[in-house]
């Protein structure tokens, strides 16, 4: 594939720019200070029982207020797994602050890479409201002139919107992604698919 094809590149968020890093003795120590003791066992449990609950409804926390109402329910669902007797709208955002994000290898040189092609790049996630402050704390939001969250994908909705945003015609992007919601998505949308790592598709460019 030739750069010169293209005028923009999309890319997910999840697993192909940032994956989360390990929660669990975060959210061990939150708990042990307000009097819960828990093992690792129990916690990772714990968590990956919210994680399934979060993933289809991450759409719903499309702003301030929505975010913080699903954070509120997911802090509920993990400390019902864990069977912890702590207020949820207290816990929310301890809970929410646990989770840090590192960027994945080869994306940094990447990103830099297309912005030498002189390339669009926009950023279509199943991600909450918050997915620009976690793009911003992890040092990657500057590449990126959309962002857009909340993509509901495999719909195509989220890279309609970055493309009438950066003004471009379908057949002159590429998405990047790493699951068959986003090739899905990419397909609807009528854009260019190559599945995630970052690196692996932006190599493919010339």
């Amino acid at each position: 594939m030739r750069a010169a094809d293209l005028d923009a590149v999309t890319l997910d968020a999840h697993s192909t720019l940032v994956r989360l890093a390990d929660p669990v003795d975060d959210l061990v120590s939150v708990l042990a200070e307000r009097g819960i003791e828990r093992s690792p066992e129990v916690v990772r449990a714990g968590f990956r029982t919210e994680a399934a609950h979060y993933g289809p409804r991450a759409g719903e926390g499309f702003d301030q207020a929505s975010l913080a109402v699903l954070r509120r329910e997911c802090a509920a669902v993990f400390l019902d797994a864990v069977d912890a007797r702590l207020d949820a709208g207290e816990f929310a955002p301890v809970y929410a602050s646990a989770f840090r994000f590192e960027v994945l290898p080869g994306v940094v040189e990447s990103l830099e890479r297309l912005r030498a092609f002189g390339l669009e790049l926009a950023v279509v996630a199943n991600w909450d409201y918050s997915l620009r402050d976690r793009l911003e704390e992890v040092g990657l939001l500057h590449f990126f002139g959309v962002i857009v969250h909340a993509a509901r994908k495999p719909a195509p909705d989220g890279i309609v919107r970055a493309l009438e945003k950066i003004h471009v015609s379908p057949e002159r992007v590429l998405h990047v992604g790493d699951d068959e919601a986003d090739e899905d998505a990419a397909g609807a949308a009528g854009v260019l698919f190559a599945p995630a790592p970052v690196a692996a598709a932006v190599g493919t460019l010339r």
